[in-house]
């Protein structure tokens, strides 16, 4: 088994800015008032993320509640196939 290698190890450790532009020369607005500013001059503009700014959880806005299943009198049926169908389905999986 080797100890060691003939290749000497030299690691590049410098900083690399990845996706970010310098911060030095940022004019970002900082307060609500600079904002304003900044819409009204034209310069910002501003939108709403779909469905941001409720109060409403994620899983509530379901196709039917489960108040009004438990409500429901009606009783659906299951349409049935035939049994070759079936047949040539199981077949089909186990190829």
């Amino acid at each position: 088994m080797p100890t060691g290698t003939n290749v000497p190890i030299q690691q590049d450790w410098g900083t690399v800015n990845v996706g970010r532009g310098s911060l030095a020369g940022s004019t970002k607005p900082k307060t609500a008032r600079d904002v304003d500013a900044a819409k009204a001059a034209g310069i910002l503009s501003t939108e709403k993320r779909h469905g941001g700014g409720g109060n409403a959880s994620a899983h509530s806005a379901t196709i039917m509640s489960a108040k009004k299943l438990e409500e429901a009198t009606d009783v659906g049926t299951i349409a049935k196939v035939d049994k070759s169908l079936s047949k040539a389905i199981m077949q089909a999986r186990t190829a």
